[in-house]
């Protein structure tokens, strides 16, 4: 390993870096976006004169903000208003010229959700709260001079809600709703916006289903949706009131596929096709029932729509270059021209996909990079959050730092992970935590295999689920691995139920097939908690203190435990939620993995 000094401005400078999280442009509005950028030194909404490339800051929150909803015609921007990062709040609305944020909920309590839904038109808003075990849809309606009513609660269920997804007038909602309290399959239901009632229902036998846009024409019902029947995602147009469905024949094309936006005219389809973690864009032609792969560069495609002017918008990454939004021709896919460019960092190296098996022989994917140098090396085996989650090619400012410091660098995409098919999604389903160590555990052997890595020098690390996964690998199987650097991880599953928000209950059952009352032995079996007697080496956990997905107290719980039976663990509070927006707080948590690791190192040698 490399001096923790050593080309110090180089790495830090990565980090801070101006970076787009997230964009869009009002869709009546073409001239007005908003963009989600940390260019200030924390994730903050911005104004985006999209002609102009230019960004002008909506909010200054302390802790930061990843995500807002800009109205269709421009004028307002939502998003939800919490304590510190806590992620329970409401939703407030500013103009686009700037200004003061104004509740839209002011009578609601506090709530947590999982975000805000406007129709194509603008005329309704919808999102989704829990209380009592319980799931509600509230919808409200929005006048044509931006005058917002009270939110009117249209839908309950004791099963867990998704959405909404409105009409272009916002008449008809549908949200997911799982099979029951336990499950997470999911089935859709449109709802009549005036009056709750059910207008339609689709659902395939033991599948999940997912709404994503309703064509953007006036009276037209036809809902982009995909389903996993088959055993892969795919996509289907379900015209709700007509209650016809058309299942997007795509036989010759492999692997996960789901659609993204509908075209102006409602008559073609832009499609994000995944192939082992690796994205291609398509578009369909409703009319013809044509397919048409774009030839666009690799990397990772987000937020993809399509523009006014035959172009597909996107924001592109990959491993050696940060986000920027670009433009590509809707026909070929190449590149027509950068709508605001991505920042200019030092040289990055590259990740490259790696296959290999796991201890059952399932194939698991991940991408690998390496130091300068020849192996084998200290490595640093990382695990994305979620679980339903995909890594994809990305620029990550936290890899190229480990790979400046001389560490090689794999992530994998255990089994849990979205895009590569039903049966690998759903194994963990009930059994959290298990499959995905084994795929770590396999992980680890291939790189030895390989020649990549000194197998007395590697590090689990990871955030949110990749944290709790850190800390069960270091519990479970604890002769593998020099150390874990667990982030906003969960420690106990039963404290984590019991503290977390009301949303998050019911998805969390849906995970485990139960409550911990219903299902205390699957808790009990995969919470690091319960192994932290069989841990042998050194443990970093970085937590925030208003974190309401990974609440703290489990955390707490497995600091005592470990340091009352002598074992090596620091844990490090900040005052944030689930992560830190905050580019400097970001910079000392990597640095304090960097120095951890240094000294985890420097005490193997000296022995």
């Amino acid at each position: 390993m490399k001096p923790i000094g050593a080309d110090e401005r180089r790495w830090k400078a990565r980090f801070r870096a101006p970076r787009i999280l997230s964009m869009q442009v009002a869709a009546g509005a073409p001239t007005r976006g908003l963009v989600t950028s940390n260019v200030s030194g924390t994730f903050q909404l911005h104004a985006w004169d999209v002609p102009g490339g230019r960004l002008r800051a909506l909010t200054r929150r302390p802790t930061g903000i990843g995500a807002g909803v800009l109205a269709p015609d421009g004028r307002f921007v939502y998003y939800h208003d919490d304590a510190d990062g806590n992620e329970i709040g409401h939703f407030v609305r500013i103009p686009f010229e700037g200004g003061a944020p104004v509740s839209i909920t002011p009578d609601l309590p506090p709530y947590p959700t999982f975000g805000l839904a406007v129709s194509h038109s603008g005329n309704r808003l919808g999102f989704i709260t829990a209380s009592g075990g319980s799931y509600h849809l509230h919808v409200m309606e929005v006048d044509a001079v931006g005058t917002f009513g009270p939110p009117q609660r249209i839908h309950s269920c004791g099963r867990l809600l998704v959405g909404p997804v409105f009409s272009h007038d916002g008449a008809i909602a549908v949200v997911a709703v799982s099979a029951g309290a336990g499950s997470f399959q999911f089935g859709l239901v449109a709802l009549d916006t005036a009056t709750g009632r059910t207008i339609a229902e689709l659902a395939d036998a033991d599948s999940r289903l997912g709404a994503v846009a309703f064509a953007p024409l006036s009276g037209d019902a036809r809902l982009l949706a995909w389903s996993n029947r088959t055993g892969v995602s795919r996509p289907l147009i379900w015209d709700v009131v007509r209650g016809t469905r058309s299942d997007i024949a795509l036989d010759r094309l492999e692997g996960e596929i789901y659609p993204a936006d509908w075209s102006a005219e409602g008559t073609q389809v832009l499609l994000v096709q995944f192939v082992r973690a690796i994205q291609r864009l398509h578009v369909y032609d409703v009319t013809k029932g044509t397919s048409t792969p774009l030839n666009h560069p690799g990397g990772t495609y987000g937020h993809a729509y399509f523009g006014l002017d035959g172009t597909i918008h996107v924001l592109w990454e990959d491993s050696r270059h940060p986000p920027q939004v670009i433009a590509l021709d809707a026909a070929t896919g190449m590149p027509a021209r950068t709508l605001l460019p991505g920042a200019d960092v030092a040289p990055c190296r590259p990740w490259r996909s790696v296959t290999f098996a796991s201890t059952d022989g399932q194939q698991i994917q991940g991408w690998l990079a390496t130091p300068d140098g020849a192996g084998p090396f200290s490595t640093i085996l990382h695990l994305h959050g979620g679980p339903e989650f995909a890594m994809t090619e990305v620029f990550g400012p936290a890899s190229q730092a480990w790979l400046d410091h001389g560490f090689a660098f794999l992530s994998i995409n255990y089994r849990g992970s979205t895009t590569f098919g039903r049966a690998f999604l759903e194994q963990i389903w009930g059994n959290v935590g298990r499959l995905e160590v084994e795929d770590m555990v396999a992980a680890r052997g291939w790189l030895i295999k390989e020649g990549i890595v000194d197998p007395a020098r590697v590090f689990a690390t990871g955030w949110s689920y990749g944290g709790y996964l850190t800390l069960q690998a270091l519990g479970t199987t604890p002769d593998l691995w020099a150390g874990g650097m667990a982030g906003i991880a969960v420690a106990d599953w039963t404290i984590a139920h019991e503290d977390t928000t009301d949303t998050l209950r019911g998805v969390r059952a849906a995970r485990f097939g139960g409550t911990p009352e219903e299902q205390p032995e699957r808790y009990a079996a995969s919470s690091p908690i319960t192994y932290a007697q069989h841990v042998k080496a050194p443990v970093l956990i970085i937590q925030g203190r208003n974190d309401t997905r990974t609440p703290p107290r489990s955390v707490e719980a497995y600091e005592a435990k470990m340091k009352a039976l002598g074992k090596a663990i620091e844990v490090h509070w900040f005052d944030a939620g689930h992560g830190s927006m905050v580019v400097d707080q970001a910079i000392e948590h990597h640095e304090l993995m960097l120095r951890f690791a240094g000294r985890v190192i420097g005490a193997s040698s000296r022995e």
